[in-house]
């Protein structure tokens, strides 16, 4: 009667079963997300360092005097917070990654006494 009331061990272990299957995917999904945004974060890092180049590689051959400067300023600012997304992208992969790695432990441990009690 406790099983059927959704009340027990039985039943809580089987919550926090289902709990595990329903959070694995998501956890996966996210760690793939945060990666292709880390990619971008890079590949926008390399542009900005290409662009900064350029311009003071045109501020230098300019015959008129034109101030670049506070573009190039602006362009390491830039990039100054790519790096700094990019760091929090990182540490925040690293959670998702050991979060996911307990949560395929906590799976494997609790099939194990399901399996062992059933």
């Amino acid at each position: 009667a406790k099983m059927a009331a959704g009340s027990g061990p039985g039943a809580r272990e089987l919550f926090a079963e289902g709990l595990l299957q329903f959070l694995r995917p998501a956890v996966r999904q996210l760690d793939r997300h945060v990666h292709s945004v880390r990619e971008s974060q890079v590949e926008l890092r390399e542009h900005i360092d290409s662009l900064a180049t350029e311009l003071c590689r045109i501020n230098e051959d300019q015959k008129v005097a034109l101030d670049l400067d506070p573009y190039v300023k602006k362009l390491l600012n830039a990039r100054r917070r790519v790096v700094l997304v990019n760091n929090i992208l990182q540490n925040a992969q690293e959670r998702l990654r050991r979060l996911n790695h307990s949560v395929a432990k906590e799976t494997v441990r609790r099939r194990a006494m399901l399996e062992a009690g059933g």
